[in-house]
């Protein structure tokens, strides 16, 4: 599974869902599904229990250079950078898919990470993350054990856009 999240009121915080939109375009293999996960957390966490292998695409404020790319492991850390929330009751990615071996075996599991650029309102990407999509949509296929040049025509854009969040209780 991959699972685009973030928040895509607040600019480059929602840069793991633009990518997931533009992911769904792509004519992938049926074993690979792609979730928009926005900011749901913890609703995120039956999808998490049925999945043996995830790829989580994610803002990360990690202390590298804007728009620095990030691939990792979950069990390469045992500290994840504090990421912007939007609400004290919500949990990161990260501490659902670390609950999920809690009550069954968690997922094998890689972050591929951005480093933000800005965090503001707005549902436009900056440019300069904007101009990265390509390089991460490559980083999400090679991680998921498919091979970049198959979808060549995908990676050139233009790029699928997210809509606005929706909610799951309305």
């Amino acid at each position: 599974m991959i699972l685009g999240v973030g928040n895509v009121l607040l600019k480059d915080e929602g840069v793991g869902v633009h990518v997931a939109t533009h992911l769904k375009t792509f004519p992938l293999p049926d074993h690979i599904e792609v979730i928009e996960g926005g900011t749901d957390g913890f609703k995120l966490f039956h999808l998490i229990l049925d999945t043996d292998r995830l790829i989580v695409v994610d803002c990360v404020k990690g202390d590298g250079e804007p728009a620095s790319l990030y691939r990792f492991n979950i069990d390469e850390y045992t500290h994840f950078p504090d990421t912007y929330k939007t609400s004290v009751h919500q949990i990161s990615i990260d501490e659902v898919v670390t609950l999920s071996g809690a009550v069954g075996d968690s997922p094998e599991t890689t972050f591929i990470g951005i480093e933000p650029v800005e965090i503001s309102m707005s549902l436009e990407l900056s440019p300069v993350i904007e101009e990265k999509i390509p390089r991460i949509l490559e980083l999400v296929l090679e991680t998921a054990g498919l091979d970049p040049a198959d979808y060549s025509e995908h990676l050139k854009g233009p790029f699928a856009k997210p809509g606005p969040p929706r909610y799951a209780d309305s």
